[in-house]
């Protein structure tokens, strides 16, 4: 009896092993669809991206995926994105961002928008010259994620769902500094802001109320200190273009020689000329990206403003349009300047502030 039912049990363990469904292993694949920007409103100039590296769906996937990663700091405690919240525009609302074991930064996280856009360098003194150069900048400053690149290639390699997104992404499983640096990349070109009101109002589909307006006038108005009524803010000035800014580094009358404490683009190209020039950074979502300037020196727009009308000091390096006004000022009565904080706040694009295809 005893006997049977040991056949019974190994007739039986045969069947199931006979009956089990052979299991094969997931086998990621390289995919190559193009990525296209999310434009929603054709106000942006034409974009001219690098040809060694086009948008890809899986690319872009992956530089999400390690922007949000905190084991590119040492202590895996912060990512890119702990410095660059969506909430702000992809800022810090934080004068200066606290790096790996409390290290503090001396300079504002400067708002990722629009890299597309930029061609002449990034941070805010551009040492880096190309986007994916910057990408890999702050994982190695002790400032901020103090971390080696062997050792982040070390603990991404020991990940499955990156070893896969690798291969989506570059066709092999193989991580390097270079390809962690192209897909960040990737990501960072594909955060588009261009549905702001002001966008909505260019392309005829919202209109900007009477104050909003005069501040628009007034923004893209010409300083003209013979005729103060009709005189303008001139922010157009530095902050040109439908993307609110020139790409260049300029020294924007905040301190006196005496005063510099940063050197800024001298400290990236060794020329004195440079000394205290800075990227001019864009003007979308300038409502929800304070503090301002290079060392978040001022609070609130209405102070910037009123640093523009009254406040720009003399130095060798100051942008001559800018000493021009500092006999008169910019002559901007108080309703002036309410209108220029209203038409700065119709750049905010809660659609971008709230996209979710940035998010993780």
């Amino acid at each position: 009896m005893y006997f049977k039912l040991f056949l019974s049990f190994i007739v039986l363990a045969i069947a199931l092993i006979a009956c089990k469904k052979e299991v094969i292993p997931y086998v990621a694949t390289y995919d190559e669809t193009p990525y296209e920007l999310q434009l929603m409103n054709n106000t942006l100039p034409p974009v001219n991206l690098p040809g060694d590296n086009p948008l890809t769906v899986q690319k872009v996937k992956l530089g999400k995926m390690l922007f949000f990663e905190t084991a590119l700091s040492l202590d895996n405690s912060i990512s890119c994105a702990s410095c660059h919240d969506q909430t702000f525009g992809f800022s810090d609302p934080n004068q200066f961002s606290e790096g790996v074991g409390g290290a503090m930064g001396t300079r504002q996280s400067m708002a990722i928008v629009n890299m597309a856009w930029n061609s002449n360098g990034f941070f805010w003194d551009g040492r880096a010259q190309l986007l994916r150069h910057q990408s890999l900048l702050p994982i190695q400053d002790p400032l901020e994620m103090k971390e080696s690149l062997p050792n982040v290639i070390q603990k991404l390699s020991g990940i499955e769902k990156y070893r896969n997104q690798f291969i989506r992404a570059f066709g092999t499983s193989e991580i390097t500094s270079e390809r962690i640096s192209l897909a960040l990349e990737n990501f960072m070109f594909s955060i588009v802001s261009d549905n702001s009101k002001y966008d909505q109002y260019l392309a005829g589909t919202a209109t900007l109320t009477e104050s909003e307006e005069r501040g628009r006038i007034l923004f893209f108005g010409e300083y003209n200190p013979f005729f103060p009524d009709i005189s303008g803010a001139d922010c157009a000035h530095c902050h040109a273009g439908n993307n609110f800014e020139n790409d260049l580094y300029m020294n924007n009358g905040l301190d006196t020689d005496a005063q510099f404490i940063d050197f800024g683009r001298e400290n990236a190209t060794g020329n004195v000329s440079d000394r205290a020039k800075f990227k001019i950074p864009t003007l979308r979502n300038i409502e929800v990206t304070g503090p301002y300037m290079h060392d978040g020196r001022f609070t609130t727009l209405e102070e910037v403003i009123e640093h523009y009308n009254n406040g720009v000091q003399n130095s060798s390096t100051v942008d001559p349009a800018l000493l021009g006004t500092t006999s008169t000022g910019l002559m901007l009565d108080a309703q002036e300047k309410i209108d220029l904080v209203n038409f700065l706040k119709t750049l905010t694009d809660y659609t971008f502030l709230n996209n979710p295809e940035y998010q993780p």
